[in-house]
């Protein structure tokens, strides 16, 4: 079981401890993922301004790159008024028009932009032109790599010289729902401090030169520009390596984003993108006090999870991202989550593997109601993290009565309205405060058909002071607590038979507590 590093005090980590922030997913606040999940928000904090505002010396490099799509240029180019953002100038004729008016103006603060329910009555059809300007000043002197991607059709310029032209032999990608293209990389010379003039001429969707049959249309398009400097990535990972032997801590920020985690697409693996992999090994190899902060919000395999001094699971924390995972990292809060899924060793473990494709257009769900640790612990296999796991900075103890268990309310010969009732003590057997769930699951003995080897009915959630001990009731009704779906009567089937009662704080840690008996079998629908 992997444990998690102890941060006994917060002043004293502050005033003693050089800390190392390392990964591609430091700098970024991950505040959700991406397409119908994802919203403009007025303001996010990153891991890495978070972990400042509560440590005293904080160091931070990149370590590899993790982007699918190159990092928006959003984040660092500014409009010729010197706003966040680039400006965009409306027409209804290309740039290639001798003369052309304008119709329209908007500021937009993503360079991922979306322009389906955009509306100017001055638009004469659905076929229009947008030219975006902004400015960028590098702080660093280099090769600088861009990239965009269209839902229509798109050229860039800088400094008035063409850099990408994604007008023509367009290739179709994922974004924008399967309708925009792949994109279109080119490299660029640029000099520290100097600013350069960028231009992007976008013209709408309908202008895309190539489509996909049968994609849902993306009415006036979108587009998405990205910049990044070129660099050397074993050089990004041996500068890690090092800092990491220069620091008391290192808190390693790694993970997915918005670009990975949407709908229209699926991950290809599960797998983190990049060498992120081969950062977090070297890294931790070099400094065995080494956190890793994970932003994702779905599992990732972790070959490296047994060398590393903790994990923090994040998920995509909101606008407050950044001072969440700094208030868990330094002990603020002490975190009591649990997982709400299973986390395998390898994506071939995954009980949807082998169905994990639409092959011609079927989809089929072959794991039935084997899904997550149904199916793990129906075929025994190991996982990373189990069903319902999560630590903390205290410990807990459970009773282990017996007779913990009890039911009431029955009618005689049907159990229809009886209640199973499950009382726990809960002890807090650390020095300080800190809240564990009560996980109650149910185990058929003998079904009639293939079930899973239990099924969690019920939780609980209590808050404990250091040495503290409360009673937990879980209240279960029977009927919900032991039925199946019955196909053939087209109802659900509470079935005869001996249950056992199992209690813990994950699918993988609960012990049996008692056991119930349902004398008759019976029959139910609705509620």
């Amino acid at each position: 079981m992997l444990k998690l590093f102890e941060l006994r005090s917060i002043n004293v980590l502050m005033l003693l401890l050089q800390v190392a922030v390392i990964g591609p997913n430091a700098l970024v606040a991950a505040y959700s993922g991406g397409g119908s999940a994802s919203l403009l928000p007025y303001y996010t904090v990153s891991p890495l301004e978070g972990i400042k505002s509560q440590a005293k010396e904080v160091k931070y490099t990149l370590g590899c790159a993790n982007y699918k799509a190159l990092p928006q240029i959003s984040e660092v180019c500014k409009t010729p008024e010197g706003k966040p953002g680039l400006l965009g100038k409306v027409y209804n004729e290309p740039a290639s028009a001798s003369h052309r008016k304008e119709v329209g103006e908007m500021h937009v603060t993503s360079s991922r932009t979306f322009l389906a329910d955009y509306k100017n009555d001055k638009l004469t059809s659905d076929i229009f032109y947008v030219d975006y300007f902004a400015t960028v000043t590098p702080e660093v002197a280099g090769d600088y790599i861009f990239g965009l991607v269209v839902a229509g059709t798109g050229t860039l310029y800088i400094d008035d010289k063409l850099v990408i032209d994604n007008s023509k032999d367009q290739t179709l990608g994922d974004e924008f729902f399967g309708s925009g293209t792949i994109e279109v990389k080119s490299t660029f010379t640029m000099q520290k401090g100097k600013t350069y003039n960028i231009r992007l001429e976008f013209g709408s969707g309908p202008t895309i030169t190539v489509k996909r049959p049968g994609a849902t249309s993306m009415g006036a398009g979108g587009w998405r520009l990205g910049m990044v400097l070129d660099s050397d990535p074993e050089e990004d990972i041996k500068k890690a390596v090092q800092l990491a032997k220069e620091v008391d801590q290192v808190v390693i920020v790694a993970g997915l984003s918005a670009d990975w985690e949407s709908e229209g697409y699926d991950r290809r693996t599960m797998d983190l993108p990049g060498l992120q992999d081969e950062l977090i090994t070297r890294v931790a190899k070099a400094n065995p006090r080494t956190v890793v902060v994970m932003q994702s919000g779905t599992p990732v395999t972790m070959p490296w999870a047994p060398n590393v001094s903790g994990i923090v699971q994040s998920w995509f924390g909101g606008n407050e991202t950044g001072n969440a995972i700094a208030d868990v990292l330094f002990g603020t809060v002490n975190p009591s989550g649990k997982l709400s899924l299973t986390f395998p060793i390898r994506g071939e473990d995954n009980p949807a593997f082998l169905n994990f494709k639409c092959d011609k257009g079927r989809a089929l769900y072959g794991e039935d109601v084997f899904v997550g640790y149904r199916s793990y612990e129906k075929t025994k296999r190991e996982v990373r993290f189990p069903f319902g796991h999560g630590l903390s900075y205290t410990t807990f103890s459970m009773s282990d009565p017996r007779d913990s268990v009890s039911v009431s309310d029955t009618k005689e010969g049907s159990p229809e309205s009886g209640n199973i009732t499950v009382l726990v003590s809960v002890k807090n057997t650390g020095s300080i405060a800190g809240a564990q769930v009560v996980q109650v699951y149910i185990s058929p003995r003998t079904p009639s058909v293939t079930r899973p080897v239990k099924e969690l009915k019920g939780f609980e959630k209590v808050e404990l002071k250091a040495g503290e001990s409360k009673k937990v009731r879980v209240d279960l009704r029977i009927k919900d607590a032991v039925s199946f779906w019955d196909e053939q009567r087209d109802a659900w089937c509470a079935e005869a038979g001996e249950y056992d009662v199992l209690v813990g704080d994950s699918s993988a840690n609960a012990e049996r507590r008692g056991s119930f008996k349902v004398e008759k079998t019976f029959f139910w629908r609705g509620l």
